[in-house]
């Protein structure tokens, strides 16, 4: 179950890099790992640095894929891209946070939604 898991991961993630740079999505890193987690997909689209989460799901049983991402998540998420932003010097850079749903419920083919600014920043963070 695991390893079915991680190749479904590893092709939403494939399907998911594929649509981004469809839609204009200049690709800067995969799979970043920070000492706070880990970034699926750092991109930039325009002027705007975009840290990206990948949701893929074959069923929506246990709900949407997006509907994965938890508070949790979100936190871990924001801290590794203050990381990211902080150790590039690039915390003067408008961001923010997207996350890419990808189904496979018995499509030929994925479908995949876009949710720009998933979730945003809440409270103080602290590295």
């Amino acid at each position: 179950m695991a390893k079915e898991n991680l190749s479904l991961g590893k092709c939403g993630e494939e399907a998911a890099l594929r649509f981004l740079k469809e839609n204009g999505y200049r690709i800067l890193e995969v799979n970043l790992k920070t000492k706070f987690g880990e970034i699926d997909i750092v991109a930039s689209e325009k002027d705007t640095l975009v840290f990206i989460e990948v949701k893929a799901r074959s069923s929506n049983r246990f709900g949407l894929p997006q509907e994965a991402v938890s508070a949790f998540k979100q936190r871990q998420i924001a801290k590794s891209a203050i990381a990211f932003l902080k150790g590039r010097k690039l915390l003067d850079r408008k961001a923010r946070f997207d996350v890419v749903s990808v189904s496979y419920c018995g499509l030929p083919a994925p479908r995949i939604d876009l949710i720009k600014n998933a979730f945003e920043l809440g409270g103080e963070f602290t590295l």
